[in-house]
């Protein structure tokens, strides 16, 4: 693993920060002069960002292959991207094994990103004592660096748990960490870049100190609910009984700590419209209300590495929903049920974060109908993934294809969030209500004097929905297995959708559609295990055994 990840990384790096190994007319016989080596890959504070930035090659494909895995492996999302055997459909029927894409993608780029920054960190820190980089020029790159590695590892082990840790300082690339270790080095990192970093400026995609403390405040809250142990999947690993859960006040108050430095900053601020977070016109902060945290950049297909695909994945065929004669295709991602929809109009129909997060029709201005998102011809549309920044976005064919909306990876809400839950964990429900009900104001729905925990997971959903946090906070709260089995409940999981053609029980026939969503319902309800805590640890990109052991149970 360690040769394929070190020889990727290279070529990455070679290719993607504008370095060359070219010669020229100025080169010596041998063609030497401009060569590339350790010695001269970093000559200047530029060069030394440069390199560091090349390291976003490994982000930029993730975007939707996130979504794949954080979502459509939960009660909120199916997968109809391409046929059944596809990776994506695998996932959503909780399927996943050591070879299937989304895994292998996401582990390994970001062990690949881990390893590129390590060599990095290494370069830069041996131009430093050579007096080729200044003391800001440092404090630039290997702050990012730092901030990026943290949040490489702090993603993985959220979704595979015990990993390898290595850095420029030594490690095994197989040789798998306790969970405890590999937070060791997350704190380690985010710690390092929190001291390293400017404060935040307005720009998202630029790495501050309030980004790594908002991190911080993350990586905490997770660890602070007592991630499970490799043992500890293996006991439920072939059952549909959730483990109890636990918790650590001792790091949950680190989450609140971390929280109200990135608070007492003052440089963040909710945006007061929800409605503009999402699209083009409001990404990287252009409405200048610093509610964006950190961002990954993307400048879409043509200049990427890769765009970013939850755009395209969740409104691949627009308006193609069977309807006024445009033919009927499967969008990459659908909304699991109408209920998902239903059950939280029913319960705040005035949350003004509902039809962002879901609309059950759409305008076409082109043709003059307005399309159905909602049975019997469709499941509601994931609003957040389509472009709605301003009238006629979501007709541009060209923005789904080349995908250029920065991916938002932390904002100011989630620091709100972070701070009100772990204050609920240690007892201090009072004390919570204020960062909470700052979410409730904006959403313009009631406030509440002290939310309990129930209200606080809530929240995650109506704040978040969409936002590849779902499996994730379901891991923390250990509740998992019984998050997936909601979908009994759906719609659409009664038998009498089962097969297309049918007669369904709100009495119309049954399309394609809705059979496979039937499929799908029941795929996740029978198919859900203990072993689902964790992912597979999979092959290499090209299908080589990466060497890590024990694979992870139930795989």
């Amino acid at each position: 693993m360690k040769k394929t990840l070190f020889l990727a990384a290279i070529a990455a790096t070679t290719l993607l920060t504008g370095f060359s190994s070219c010669s020229s007319d100025d080169d010596d016989n041998n063609g030497n002069n401009n060569q590339v080596t350790d010695e001269n890959v970093v000559e200047d504070d530029a060069s030394a960002l440069s390199l560091v930035n090349g390291v976003y090659s490994h982000w930029q494909p993730l975007s939707s292959s996130f979504t794949f895995i954080i979502e459509s492996a939960t009660n909120k999302l199916i997968s109809f991207e391409g046929e059944e055997g596809e990776a994506g459909p695998v996932v959503s029927r909780l399927e996943q094994e050591p070879g299937t894409w989304y895994q292998v993608k996401i582990f390994n780029h970001l062990f690949l990103g881990i390893t590129e920054l390590n060599e990095n960190i290494a370069a830069i820190d041996k131009a430093k004592t050579q007096g080729k980089v200044t003391q800001a020029g440092y404090n630039a790159a290997i702050g990012k660096a730092k901030l990026l590695r943290g949040l490489a590892y702090l993603k993985l082990t959220q979704l595979w748990g015990e990993i390898p840790v290595f850095t420029e300082k030594g490690g095994s690339t197989t040789e798998r960490k306790s969970i405890d270790e590999v937070f060791g080095q997350i704190i380690s990192d985010l710690t390092e870049a929190e001291k390293l970093l400017k404060d935040y400026d307005g720009d998202p995609r630029i790495p501050s100190k309030q980004a790594a403390q908002g991190l911080l405040a993350r990586a905490y809250l997770f660890w602070g609910d007592k991630p499970l142990s490799q043992a500890e999947v293996a006991a439920i690993a072939n059952s549909q009984i959730d483990p109890a859960f636990s918790k650590d006040d001792a790091k949950l108050q680190k989450a609140v700590e971390y929280a109200n430095k990135v608070i007492d900053s003052k440089k963040l601020a909710l945006d007061s419209d929800y409605s503009k977070l999402f699209g083009r016109e409001y990404e990287s902060n252009k409405r200048k209300t610093n509610e964006h945290l950190f961002t990954i950049a993307h400048d879409g297909d043509r200049i990427d590495a890769q765009g970013n695909h939850q755009t395209h994945c969740s409104w691949t065929f627009p308006f193609q929903n069977g309807q006024f004669g445009q033919g009927f295709q499967d969008n990459h991602t659908e909304v699991a049920d109408d209920d998902l929809y239903d059950n939280w109009k029913a319960e705040f129909p005035n949350d003004k974060r509902l039809a962002k997060t879901y609309f059950t029709e759409l305008y076409n201005s082109r043709d003059g109908n307005t399309y159905t998102y909602y049975s019997p011809i469709y499941t509601p549309i994931n609003g957040k993934g389509v472009d709605q920044s301003y009238e006629g976005s979501e007709f541009e064919d060209g923005e789904i294809k080349y995908n250029s909306i920065d991916r938002i990876e932390i904002r100011y809400a989630e620091v709100l969030l972070i701070k009100a839950e772990a204050l609920v964990q240690l007892g201090k429900n009072a004390e919570a209500a204020e960062p909470f009900n700052q979410l409730r104001t904006r959403a313009g729905i009631a406030t509440v004097s002290a939310p309990t925990f129930d209200q606080i997971k809530r929240e995650w959903d109506y704040e978040f929905t969409y936002e590849q946090f779902d499996l994730i906070n379901h891991y923390r709260w250990k509740d998992y297995i019984k998050s997936v089995k909601q979908v009994s409940t759906y719609k659409h999981f009664d038998d009498s959708y089962k097969t297309a053609g049918a007669t369904g029980k709100d009495g119309n026939e049954v399309s394609a559609f809705f059979a496979k969503v039937y499929k799908h319902l029941h795929a996740k309800y029978d198919n859900v295990r203990g072993k689902h805590y964790r992912q597979p640890i999979p092959t290499g990109l090209t299908g080589e055994d990466l060497n890590i052991t024990p694979q992870n149970p139930g795989y």
